[in-house]
């Protein structure tokens, strides 16, 4: 993840893809689709929120053989998705999907914290971002996700220690969702995580 920048310089995390609108697979992608994979049941249907270039879902998809769905808000990220043969909704998390539709919702969301004289205002700020705390996309994932979960479906969110992850847990409680911790690794500024996520009732 990035180090210290100037104020108003886009991250380092940024710079060093050669990508313009798209976020592409890192360490985080690779631990959340890893640690997912473990856990989803078979015969699952999956949704990728936020799938980006779709490496998460179509790696999901090689290693368990499931339909696995993704959803961007991004154009750009929706076609580089569909090119890995996924089928892709432009979405804004979970507005367009039914009720109790997934066994299986996975997320590597937006979570860098970056205070509002910070943002750079383009496709990558918004693949990277998550506001001032790091939760401006996980909050509303985590009080909207227990409504498109079939019953006993699970939710995998990638989460960074930057992020404030008992906050997180906090808010998931108040949401009517337990969480528990399945997978942790370490780097020079963070720890990555992935929690998974049930319905309580």
């Amino acid at each position: 993840m990035p180090d210290e920048r100037p104020s108003g310089d886009p991250p380092r995390l940024a710079q060093l893809r050669d990508v313009e609108t798209v976020y592409q697979p890192a360490e985080d992608s690779r631990l959340l689709a890893a640690t997912a994979a473990d856990g989803i049941d078979d015969e699952a249907l999956v949704l990728d929120v936020g799938t980006g270039s779709g490496y998460v879902g179509a790696r999901i998809r090689e290693a368990t053989g499931l339909r696995v769905v993704g959803s961007d808000i991004n154009p750009d990220a929706c076609r580089q998705a569909a090119q890995k043969g996924l089928p892709v909704v432009r979405a804004d998390l979970f507005g367009p999907f039914r009720d109790g539709r997934f066994d299986a919702v996975v997320c590597n969301p937006p979570y860098l914290p970056t205070a509002l004289e910070e943002e750079w205002d383009d496709p990558m700020e918004r693949a990277l971002s998550g506001g001032e705390n790091g939760r401006a996309v996980v909050n509303p994932f985590v009080d909207g996700v227990g409504r498109v979960l079939a019953p006993g479906g699970r939710a995998y969110l990638l989460l960074s220690t930057l992020t404030g992850p008992d906050a997180v847990r906090a808010r998931a409680q108040t949401a009517g969702l337990s969480t528990r911790l399945l997978a942790e690794e370490s780097h020079p500024f963070e720890r990555l995580l992935v929690f998974e996520f049930t319905a309580t009732d």
